[in-house]
């Protein structure tokens, strides 16, 4: 069964940084691209970073260069470093494969404010 169980959210001030985790079970992970994926309120679910099973990368124009994904193979883990953030930056932020799987996790709360 796929489970993604993230964490690390919480609330930072503008220019913050932030370390979100997601481990995940019932994918074959390794050989897996991941991908993090945020709803900011009254939006809807995009993609934000995602990593090949390389550690190829790419990023959405609104974070690159702010923000970096990770992966750990012998760990089922997927990192996000988020440094100089934005209040638009508030969202729920959630893992998933990509292409997604029909199941996510819980999220985690990012709230950017002063």
């Amino acid at each position: 069964q796929v489970h993604f169980e993230e964490s690390g959210g919480g609330l930072v001030q503008p220019g913050g940084s932030l370390r979100l985790s997601c481990t995940a079970s019932g994918v074959r992970f390794s050989s897996t691209i991941m991908s993090w994926y945020r709803q900011r309120p009254g939006k809807e679910r995009d993609r934000v970073a995602f990593i090949g099973p390389n550690d190829g990368t790419s990023y959405s124009g609104s974070v690159k260069g702010r923000f970096t994904i990770t992966r750990d193979n012998d760990k089922n883990t997927v990192a996000l470093q988020m440094d100089s953030l934005k209040a638009e930056d508030t969202a729920d932020y959630y893992c998933n494969t990509f292409p997604p799987q029909e199941s996510w996790g819980q999220g985690t709360q990012v709230v950017v404010s002063s």
